[in-house]
């Protein structure tokens, strides 16, 4: 084999390498949204992460699953804390076209009902947790006021052979509008790009560079003088 031929071989596999790598390093973010926090909270995650995105639909639509005394909503969960096991025993979703093969991380957001999993994440894991065995698995967790213990027991569950992230955030209507912090935070406490192997970032107002122009429209370059400017979109006035 010639050198030139060597040096071709060599380019082909790494390029290969590269192209493996990119794929499963890949995150997808799956979610159900009852009353839009959740979909709020990806919303954020993924202005600071890059993920593909899948939401979770209910096959029947406009149920209220807190009507009379939460009646609905206690009566899917309690039918699949009858029988766990039994596929019948969960709500009907909408098909999913989107293979979770196709990914190494899985971040799940997800309302806490009563203490639990809502439902119809519940039905999405039960189809597809055995897929995610050895993925990095990532929980995010929204809910009115109560702790998170039930839905991570119900992720665990579902999920028995997924490789944890070491924290699972907790984002309550109290802290909801602080929801970009406490993501940022999360992703550092888990050491988020290291584990997954994904080292691209979206720039974020926090990390974004400062760009100060004047009136003209011109970028200006060191101390600016007395005068009126526009700094990261803003007026500032010196």
């Amino acid at each position: 084999m010639t050198i030139a031929m060597k040096k071709l071989l060599f380019l082909v596999c790494a390029m290969l390498t590269l192209l493996c790598t990119s794929a499963t390093a890949k995150t997808l973010v799956v979610y159900y949204s009852y009353t839009n926090y959740c979909r709020e909270i990806v919303t954020t995650l993924t202005s600071q992460i890059q993920a593909d995105v899948l939401e979770i639909q209910p096959a029947e639509k406009g149920l209220k699953y807190e009507a009379n005394g939460y009646a609905l909503g206690t009566q899917l969960l309690n039918a699949i804390k009858a029988n766990p096991n039994n596929a019948g025993s969960y709500p009907v979703i909408d098909p999913v076209t989107t293979s979770v093969g196709d990914y190494q991380t899985i971040i799940i957001v997800t309302p806490l009902w009563w203490s639990q999993m809502a439902a119809n994440m519940q039905t999405y894991l039960f189809n597809n947790g055995s897929r995610m065995a050895g993925m990095n698995v990532g929980l995010i967790v929204s809910s009115a006021s109560s702790g998170i213990s039930g839905v991570v027991n119900d992720c665990k569950r579902l999920v028995p052979d997924g490789n944890y992230f070491s924290e699972n955030l907790w984002i309550n209507h109290s802290n909801h509008s602080n929801r970009a912090t406490l993501i940022r935070n999360w992703l550092t406490a888990i050491n988020y790009h290291t584990v997954t192997g994904i080292s691209e970032s979206k720039t974020t107002a926090a990390t974004a560079p400062t760009r100060i122009y004047d009136l003209g429209g011109r970028l200006v370059v060191g101390e600016s003088s007395k005068g009126i400017y526009v700094k990261n979109g803003k007026k500032l006035i010196k």
